[in-house]
C-alpha cells in the first residue's frame, strides 16, 4: 500500500496519471495547466532523511506546495512530482547526492491541488561526523528564460522514457 493517498481531482479540467515511485508504491495524481508564480523573496527549504522522507518543511515550502505542515512531514519529498518531469533528472539528483556533491536543477513541482510551480533547487547532503545523514534543499525563484531553455530536454527525455529508452 502507498505511503501517500491518491490526490483529490480538482474541479475544473485536469489530467490524471499514475505515477510509480521508485519503491513500487503506486498514487494516482491530478494536475491542471495553472502554474502559482514563485513569490519574489521567498526561499523554500525542507530536509530529508537519506530515503527523501521530508523531516523539515519551512512555512514558504508548506505555503507553496498547498500541503500542511502535517502531511508534508514523514512524506516523502516524490509527493511534489509533477508528471511533467522525466525521471532522469531526478535520478542525475540522486546520483549527484549520493556521490557527496551539490546538484542545481530547474523542477516543476506538482501542488496538493494540481496546480504547479517551477523552482530553481540546490539540494546537498547533509554531513554529521563524517557521515551524510540527510539532504538539504533549497529553492529560489527560476529565471523564466532558464525554463524555457530546459522544457526542450525535459519533454524528449520523457519522450525517450515513454519509447523505453534509457539514457
Amino acid at each position: 500500500m502507498s505511503r501517500l493517498p491518491d490526490m483529490t481531482p480538482p474541479a475544473g479540467p485536469h489530467l490524471q496519471a499514475v505515477h510509480t515511485c521508485h519503491d513500487g508504491t503506486r498514487r494516482t495524481v491530478y494536475w491542471t495547466d495553472e502554474e502559482v508564480p514563485y513569490p519574489d523573496g521567498r526561499l523554500i527549504v525542507s530536509r530529508t532523511d537519506l530515503d527523501g522522507v521530508i523531516t523539515h518543511a519551512n512555512e514558504a515550502f508548506v505555503e507553496l506546495s498547498g500541503y500542511s505542515r502535517e502531511e508534508l512531514i514523514g512524506a516523502p519529498h516524490s509527493i511534489l512530482r509533477h508528471p511533467d518531469m522525466p525521471r532522469a533528472a531526478f535520478a542525475d539528483l540522486w546520483d549527484t547526492l549520493k556521490a557527496g556533491r551539490k546538484w542545481h536543477g530547474y523542477v516543476k513541482n506538482l501542488r496538493k491541488d494540481g496546480k504547479h510551480y517551477w523552482v530553481y533547487a540546490t539540494a546537498l547532503p547533509n554531513v554529521r561526523h563524517g557521515q551524510v545523514v540527510g539532504y538539504t534543499s533549497v529553492r529560489r525563484k527560476p529565471s523564466r528564460r532558464a525554463i524555457a531553455e530546459v522544457l526542450p530536454l525535459y519533454r524528449q527525455w520523457l519522450e525517450q522514457e515513454a519509447a523505453g529508452v534509457t539514457a
